[in-house]
């Protein structure tokens, strides 16, 4: 699969306590396919990792424009998703893009922000499944499943799901809009 993402920046959204392979590996994947990554958090400086990986933040979500992005990527890590889910910044760039239509890949318990962003009624997805009454709560159809897509919205459970998590996301971040 040679999607082509050259052009397209591709925004991450994250904090300390990512789960390290959900951020690094989905970001590495995009790039491969030739997209520029822009990743956002709450401070400027860097973010770390639950098992220690350093990323450079690039904006912080108070500065950032959601509309700037052709994709976001959601990684999960408990701490980083909880944390990440109170910002109103990101809350609100989520769901402009998701209002927009523009494509977003989530994995684990990233999906915590998209209750908050209030952008999952009548949509279907999967989770680390102790978000499942989280999900359903916020209106949403959950799923067991190593990858879901429904108009865009690319979900997955676990770091085991994440080669099928990364071709899904890099064909969605290349076709564009639903």
């Amino acid at each position: 699969m040679a999607e082509n993402l050259n052009g397209k920046t591709i925004a991450v959204i994250a904090t300390d306590g990512f789960e390290d392979s959900e951020l690094s590996s989905p970001v590495e994947a995009v790039r491969k396919a030739g997209a520029d990554v822009v990743v956002l958090s709450t401070e400027a400086g860097t973010i770390s990792g639950k098992n220690g990986t350093e990323v450079s933040v690039d904006k912080t979500t108070a500065d950032a424009r959601g509309e700037d992005f052709h994709g976001i990527i959601l990684p999960g890590g408990t701490g980083n998703a909880d944390k990440i889910r109170m910002d109103e910044a990101a809350v609100e760039i989520v769901k402009k893009h998701v209002g927009a239509d523009k494509p977003l890949g989530v994995i684990c318990h990233g999906a915590w922000i998209l209750t908050d962003a209030d952008v999952l009624r009548d949509r279907t997805l999967t989770s680390y499944p102790s978000l499942k009454t989280d999900l359903r709560n916020a209106g949403a159809t959950w799923v067991d499943e190593e990858v879901h897509c429904d108009q865009g919205l690319v979900s997955s459970r676990t770091p085991d799901d994440l080669p099928a998590f990364n071709d899904k996301i890099v064909e969605e971040f290349a076709e564009g809009q639903h």
